[in-house]
């Protein structure tokens, strides 16, 4: 299996089968994202304790398998995290998926750049990095308590 397919079977995986999916008692943020060309939708919610660590991190949403797959594996990345560690990892992901060829961050395992790099592909289709991008602008405006949904317009 090569590169590419190994990455597209990630995306499937994770478009088909997402990962933390559904509303959990006691998050205490939230934000909503929309992307208004295609219809993607997200919500996500999160549980940060008093040092700003993510405890648990889940998300409600429709759209494409890029969108859908980005989403589940942002949730899956970021538990555990604190607030520092993922607004590093928001700008590392945000630098690949629009210009850079791969992820480079001490705060991620190998196994973990290679599912953020499965996403790297849709750098070469503009309207699809909006679907990538979703979620991961939604969760910074979770982090900076931004209160109106953000959208990729």
């Amino acid at each position: 299996m090569n590169l590419k397919e190994l990455y597209q079977e990630i995306i499937l995986d994770h478009g088909k089968n997402p990962r933390n999916v559904g509303k959990f008692e006691n998050f205490n943020k939230d934000a909503k994202g929309h992307n208004p060309l295609c219809g993607d939708k997200v919500h996500l919610f999160l549980k940060l304790d008093e040092n700003k660590k993510i405890n648990d991190i889940s998300f409600e949403g429709e759209g494409c398998a890029i969108s859908m797959a980005s989403a589940s594996i942002m949730t899956d990345l970021m538990k555990g995290k604190n607030e520092t560690e993922v607004k590093e990892i928001i700008s590392k992901f945000l630098d690949m998926i629009k210009e850079k060829d791969d992820i480079k961050s001490e705060l991620l395992k190998d196994d973990e750049k290679m599912k953020l790099m499965s996403l790297g592909g849709v750098k070469n289709y503009p309207m699809r990095v909006k679907c990538a991008t979703l979620s991961w602008h939604a969760l910074t405006s979770a982090l900076e308590d931004f209160q109106k949904e953000v959208t990729t317009e």
